[in-house]
């Protein structure tokens, strides 16, 4: 089994090294065993051959009527200059297959047994290339019609070869994977249409293109004779359709078209009708010369000849083609390596055999050719799963080549025409009724308006439609179904992190309205931004604005993946919109250097967060654009009540700077200093602290600032003188440590002067552990600012925590008490109601701030 496994990798890794293409050849010959007699490597030799021959037969028998039906009609035959161009094409045909099999089988596949031929789908491109050439050469010259053809053709499959090789010698097999699917559906329905009508020109036997005029559909449905030539074939197509409903193995096709031209020729027999009679009425190809040797096609090439403009003219249809047959590969392969549990397939690798392969049959002067799906399953699963059988089916069709074209004077039109309408009809089946039902509307109107243009202006143009109507039906169906607001909350629902006192919580909590966040999400482009512009501007309603006066909109793009032109100059239209209201526009969750702050600065939407006097703000997080705004209302609270006792907390940088107040904190008339006003009214009844507080030293002042506002009950002065018995009083400078993550819970603190920060670290347990004082910030994240007059750290003592899960760290020089372990329980011993007490008070804090912080956390996402 090891040793197995060993000889995969080894092939694995020789097949996709440089010297691969020797050693496919030698892979090709019958396996040698050193230690076999030399009888036993003569049967070997002649067994493997013998066994592949089912699967030859099988394979060349595909091929000739591939070649009947795709060959056939490589030139469009109902232009008098191509009339008798059915034997050059299957010839053109079968030299593409041959040099396509060769290839594979050599190597350049992974598959052994891959067969690879021209495509159906490359016909219609080729007939516009000739029809393009005859019309701006002109009828009249008709060798310098055909050289340019010829041309044409062999140089449209070197630029596909080039482009697969280009394509898998660069890696960019995967990039076709974008291409939207239902534009390819709607091409292969084209070209399904295309084979219809081209089965009824060619059964039909008709010497003008068809045109949707009227003579045309005169000729067509009201002549008795073109009418039965068409519908014969088209009706042998739909009884084969009928038989593969109730027959679905893979073969019934071969079969019945084996089937059907001996059929036909008992018919004509038992009738003992006149085969030239019959030939003439059209129901038999005409007699090929018979001295036309089976290289015919090359005498076509006359490079004097060639009109290089009229060339130049078909290079808009060859880059079609070559982009129609570039997304088939992709598509094929993959599905084959499915189908025969292949895991190692290497699309890139596959495009670079495509490349070699179309572009050496455009150098014979050949037409495209690719991995046929269907063919190379059934030669596969017939046995002919090794690079000898493909080698060999090689040979076999070559021999059928050099046969001569002679065989297409004796094969019925019934039968090229009849498969050719199975074909088309597949295809289009396969375009309207199979996406019935499983596509977006949307995509299904694109892929029916693919399939009318092609029929009416041409492929290329219907190609190029198909992708500005997948483009337009895009934006429109994101625009309508991409929610560009994820979510709308207020100030009230949404609050910082940032710990403070309990009345300053209260006025907040009354004035949160006038903090608005929206959080947007998904690429915002010219369709989704006006979203985002109707819910400000019913925001800014009179009656809404009444009800719910806005001073601060916070949007929060950390959910946005991309912002275009459109969007970022529709965010300036919207702070031109705010600054009329005289509101603060705030960005945040959106750092610096990231592609969508770059879109905004180029819009001149940008401002660092330390700017100040701008309308506009940029912070890096949420939770920061939280702060600055609720620090902003404090400074209106502040400034109504300049002689409140209870002391204003250390202001951080956004707010120390500027004493500037927003127009509205005087602005009686207002609605927001209406809302503000009647918070601080709702705020003075509960100031009524007893006047014995003020003549308090610390820690005693600190503890009824802390804890007296946080029950209604009157709670007697010598708690607080007990309280602060327990209280130690320690300082802390900027950036010092107080406790690490995983450090003991053996304390609480009440802060009086400063601020703190508590870090969460983003790093594993064990190189967290590794970190010191002077790198506690690396690799961590703030949680929460904590302000004077608050606690921190009373969970742990309370329950008796292991462990700390946060660090804490002083922001700037601190004053605080602290409450050790130690003091606590003493304090349950001796003073068990002033204890018990405490901890009542103390859960205020918790709960808050939990309710707090699960809100954050649940709108994070």
């Amino acid at each position: 089994m090891e040793s197995q496994q060993q000889q995969q990798r080894y092939h694995h890794q020789h097949y996709y090294s440089s010297s691969w293409l020797p050693q496919r050849l030698l892979d090709c010959l019958p396996s040698i065993n050193h230690k076999q007699s030399g009888t036993s490597f003569i049967i070997n030799l002649i067994k493997r051959p013998l066994e592949c021959i089912p699967a030859v037969i099988l394979g060349l028998l595909l091929n000739l009527l591939d070649a009947i039906s795709y060959g056939m009609i490589t030139f469009p035959l109902n232009n008098p200059i191509f009339a008798s161009f059915g034997p050059d094409g299957i010839s053109m045909f079968f030299v593409s297959c041959i040099v396509a099999q060769v290839i594979y089988s050599c190597g350049g596949s992974i598959f052994p047994g891959g067969n690879g031929s021209m495509m159906i789908e490359v016909v219609p491109f080729l007939h516009i290339m000739a029809e393009q050439i005859v019309t701006f050469v002109g009828a009249e010259h008709k060798q310098q019609v055909i050289s340019s053809t010829m041309v044409a053709f062999a140089l449209s499959s070197i630029m596909t070869g080039l482009a697969f090789f280009l394509l898998g010698a660069f890696n960019l097999g995967s990039l076709i994977g974008f291409f939207p699917r239902h534009i390819l559906v709607g091409t292969i329905g084209g070209v399904g249409w295309f084979l219809v009508i081209t089965g009824i020109e060619v059964s039909g036997r008709l010497e003008e293109n068809f045109n949707y005029t009227i003579p045309i559909f005169q000729k067509v449905f009201l002549d008795q004779h073109t009418l039965m030539l068409w519908t014969a074939a088209l009706g042998a197509a739909l009884f084969l359709r009928l038989i593969q409903q109730k027959f679905t193995n893979a073969l019934v096709v071969p079969a019945f078209y084996m089937i059907l031209p001996i059929a036909f020729y008992l018919v004509l027999i038992i009738a003992r009708l006149d085969i030239n009679q019959v030939r003439d009425g059209g129901w038999i190809f005409p007699l090929v010369e018979s001295d036309l040797p089976f290289w015919h096609f090359y005498t076509n090439f006359d490079f004097a000849m060639v009109d290089w403009e009229a060339v130049g003219k078909t290079i808009p249809a060859m880059l079609a083609l070559t982009f129609f047959g570039v997304l088939h590969v992709p598509i094929n392969v993959p599905a084959l390596g499915v189908s025969t549990n292949k895991d190692d397939v290497n699309v890139n690798r596959e495009l670079i055999a495509h490349g070699m392969s179309n572009a050496l049959s455009g150098f014979l002067g050949s037409v495209q050719n690719y991995l046929v799906y269907t063919n190379s399953l059934l030669f596969i699963r017939s046995g002919g799963d090794s690079r000898l059988a493909g080698l060999m089916l090689a040979a076999a069709t070559m021999a059928l080549w050099m046969v001569g074209p002679w065989i297409v004077g004796y094969v019925p039109t019934l039968v090229v025409g009849s498969l050719i309408f199975h074909l088309g009809l597949d295809l289009l089946k396969e375009a309207l009724y199979d996406t019935w039902g499983s596509v977006h509307y949307l995509e299904y109107i694109t892929i029916c308006m693919i399939i009318f243009f092609m029929a009416i202006l041409g492929f290329v143009e219907g190609i190029l439609l198909g992708i500005v109507m997948a483009c337009i039906f895009f934006v429109v169906q994101n625009a309508r179904s991409g929610d560009a607001i994820r979510s709308m909350h207020t100030g009230q629902e949404l609050r910082s992190t940032v710990r403070r006192l309990y009345r300053q919580q209260k006025f907040l909590k009354h004035v949160g309205r006038q903090i608005q966040i929206i959080k947007l999400q998904g690429y915002l482009f010219f369709g989704t931004i006006n979203q985002v512009e109707t819910a400000i501007r019913d925001m800014l309603d009179e009656r809404a604005w009444e009800m719910s006066p806005v001073r601060f909109l916070i949007l929060d793009l950390q959910l946005v993946q991309g912002i275009d032109f459109s969007a970022a100059e529709a965010f300036v239209r919207i702070r031109r919109l705010l600054k009329n209201r005289e509101m603060y526009m705030i960005l945040c969750n959106i750092a610096r250097h990231s592609d969508q702050a770059k879109a905004l600065m180029k819009a001149g939407m940008w401002a660092d967060e330390l700017d100040e006097g701008d309308d506009l703000k940029c912070f890096e997080y949420l939770n920061d654009a939280l702060e600055w705004c609720e620090n902003t209302l404090l400074r209106a609270y502040f400034a109504r009540m300049p002689h409140h006792r209870v002391p204003v907390p250390i202001k951080d940088t956004s707010t120390s700077v500027s004493e500037e107040t927003h127009i509205d904190m005087i602005a009686d008339a207002s609605p927001r200093q209406k809302m503000v006003t009647k918070a601080i009214l709702q705020l003075i009844p509960d100031a009524n602290v007893p006047q014995v507080y003020s003549n308090l030293s610390q820690p005693t002042l600190l503890m009824v600032q802390a804890l007296s506002e946080l029950t209604f009950d009157e709670i007697p002065v010598e708690f607080y003188h007990k309280l602060a018995g327990y209280l130690k009083k320690e300082t802390y400078l900027r950036g010092q440590c107080l406790w690490k993550e995983g450090d003991r819970a053996d304390c609480l603190i009440v802060l009086e002067q400063g601020s703190l920060r508590s870090l969460m670290s983003t790093r594993s347990s064990a190189s967290a552990s590794a970190s010191n004082n002077n790198n506690i910030k690396e690799n961590n994240v703030v949680v929460e600012s904590i302000l004077p007059g608050t606690i921190v750290g009373e969970l742990g003592l309370f329950t008796g925590g292991p462990h700390r899960t946060r660090s804490l760290i002083a922001e700037q020089d601190s004053v605080l008490w602290k409450l050790t372990q130690e003091s606590f329980d003493h304090m349950r011993k001796t003073d068990p109601q002033v204890a018990n007490q405490f901890i009542m008070l103390s859960l205020h804090f918790s709960s808050d701030r939990l309710e707090t912080m699960i809100r954050y956390a649940f709108q994070l996402h």
